[in-house]
């Protein structure tokens, strides 16, 4: 019998590792609406892509998963791309970020604490990620441009001045344009903005929890336990967020219940 029991064990943990293994690669292409108040009715319908969380150069299916969401988000050739940070754990991923970044055409992104090597991961290595090709690059900064006649603006985290404490992504609110949009790594920014200042927010870092155990009326997080908002939409007092399950994983190569994610957000006058 202990044998048995032994052998049912090991079946059981093998098997356990083997769906996680394969989830991690097991992507889901998402197309979701999201009403904004007092959005410019030119500006309905406008498609935004939101990636996250690469985590390219770990060993994991991560990375196939980021492969297949690009050719997804190139495939569907959406009005603007963003990317909200940690797209690499590892140098070794750096020609494949590349690659799928020059794939994917203009786009705005920002850096995330495993890019700066801000982690509990101790293989963690700080990267100089500078010049992404045609991929912008925010670092507390902001950009504007013209979509459909009207102006929109897009405004970047650094992931270090959040970390600090010191990021006030209100001092670059330009008053001029008609859709604001705020990228940052960590989801927690949308909490500590003045209402009104960004009508969209997007974030990641939290991977959906990575590797969730479900319970009746709820879903407990082994990646951040504590994260209010771990995936898809929330209102925040004068904002919306959107909080990107992400593409790669972390410290383990493994997901459970949370797979990985590529959405594409339609925007909606509300």
């Amino acid at each position: 019998m202990t044998s048995k029991f032994r052998f049912g064990q090991a079946a059981l943990v093998a098997g356990l590792l083997a769906y996680g293994w394969f989830e991690a690669g097991w992507l889901r292409t998402r197309v979701l609406e999201v009403p904004l108040p007092g959005l410019p009715a030119e500006l309905d319908g406008l498609r935004v892509a939101h990636l996250s969380d690469f985590h390219l150069g770990e060993p994991s299916r991560g990375a196939r998963a980021s492969m297949r969401a690009v050719a997804w988000v190139a495939s569907r050739e959406p009005d603007l791309v963003c990317i909200t940070g940690d797209l690499l754990s590892r140098p070794g991923g750096e020609p494949l970020l590349r690659r799928l970044l020059e794939r994917l055409g203009p786009a705005y992104a920002v850096l995330g604490n495993h890019d700066r090597a801000d982690s509990r991961d101790p293989l963690s290595q700080k990267l100089e990620l500078t010049h992404l090709g045609v991929t912008d690059l925010l670092s507390d900064e902001s950009r504007v441009l013209e979509l459909r006649g009207r102006r929109v603006q897009i405004v970047g985290v650094d992931p270090a001045s959040y970390s600090l404490g010191v990021a006030r992504p209100e001092r670059h609110v330009d008053g001029t344009a008609e859709l604001r949009i705020l990228l940052c790594h960590f989801p927690g920014v949308a909490r500590a903005l003045e209402p009104g200042a960004y009508d969209l927010v997007l974030a990641g870092h939290v991977h959906g929890g990575q590797i969730v155990l479900p319970y009746p009326g709820g879903r407990f997080l082994f990646a951040h336990p504590l994260a209010g908002e771990h995936r898809g939409i929330y209102r925040q007092p004068g904002t919306t967020l959107h909080v990107s399950p992400g593409v790669g994983t972390t410290f383990v190569p493994f997901r459970f219940f949370s797979r990985p994610e590529v959405t594409e957000l339609i925007l909606r006058s509300a």
